[in-house]
């Protein structure tokens, strides 16, 4: 209950973040087949796929460190049905991630930000 909490408490977060450096956040939590995206965002032209990691620190990896290969396929494959279904195909996309780190004692969160994360989407899965 609490990682699901906490996971939310990141996407909103990160939602705002992205929010205040001009993207458009366009949908959260998007489930497509057997995959979820956190959250979608217009960034000019771009359709931005977002995936958010929040953490509590103490460990010796960081949220971004959380985002594995398997995890940047299923988030490719999610946005490639995300971009057919929603008619987006002629669209550039961008596949970005978000690690939030809760750190001294819950009194001070560093949000890390990685455009360009990661290659996949659309020409990797149709």
């Amino acid at each position: 209950m609490w990682r699901e909490r906490a996971a939310r408490c990141g996407e909103r977060i990160a939602a705002e973040f992205l929010m205040l450096r001009g993207m458009d956040v366009v949908d959260r939590n998007v489930r497509v087949g057997r995959g979820e995206i956190d959250l979608v965002a217009r960034d000019r032209d771009q359709v931005v796929f977002i995936e958010v990691k929040f953490r509590t620190a103490g460990g010796r990896a960081t949220a971004l460190d959380a985002v594995g290969l398997k995890k940047r396929e299923d988030v490719a494959r999610a946005a490639a049905g995300y971009l057919s279904r929603r008619g987006l195909l002629d669209r550039p996309v961008r596949f970005d991630v978000i690690g939030i780190t809760w750190r001294a004692g819950g009194e001070e969160l560093l949000v890390q930000h990685v455009p360009n994360a990661y290659p996949g989407g659309r020409n990797q899965f149709f």
